[in-house]
């Protein structure tokens, strides 16, 4: 409505570029993940592995709020991924009806070997650009994820906690 006509053809390219870009990153992220030694996890579990991560100790309903999910399916989620030794469930100290969610320390180390293997697969790529170039990208890339951020996602597109006190 507002904008011009050639800031719109621009926004446009650069989406097209940028979802050309998010495939290929899906490509080489998944070269990054077959690397890693302790066995498959399904995007939606990497997603709940990232949320504890960055929040230790949530429980589910806090877990599911955060994914944009159903607390059921979230539950399943992590049943799998205790099975797997990823993820444990603890008595709050809070409130005896709930449990906390927290990461093992094979799922802490499973994330620290999948984030350095695909950082290895990027960086063998990043190193061919020109210095030139990769500084276009780190800005670009920065202004991407903060755009994301005021947007109302966060770096895993899950919501951002909301405090509950």
């Amino acid at each position: 409505m507002g904008q011009n006509p050639e800031s719109d053809h621009r926004s446009r390219d650069a989406a097209r570029e940028g979802s050309e870009f998010v495939e290929l990153l899906e490509v080489l992220w998944e070269h990054g993940r077959e690397a890693v030694p302790t066995g498959p996890v399904s995007p939606s579990q990497l997603r709940v592995l990232y949320t504890l991560d960055k929040e230790d100790g949530i429980n589910l309903r806090m877990l599911a709020e955060a994914l944009g999910s159903a607390s059921p399916s979230v539950s399943r989620l992590c049943d799998r991924l205790q099975a797997t030794g990823f993820v444990e469930r603890a008595p709050s100290p809070v409130s005896r009806r709930e449990l906390e969610l927290r990461l093992t320390s094979h799922g802490k180390a499973y994330l620290v070997d999948l984030r350095m293997r695909r950082e290895e697969v990027l960086m063998s790529t990043i190193d061919a650009m020109p210095a030139k170039a990769r500084r276009s990208l780190l800005e670009g890339l920065r202004a991407f994820r903060n755009a994301a951020g005021a947007s109302g996602q966060d770096s895993n597109g899950a919501r951002p906690l909301r405090s509950t006190a």
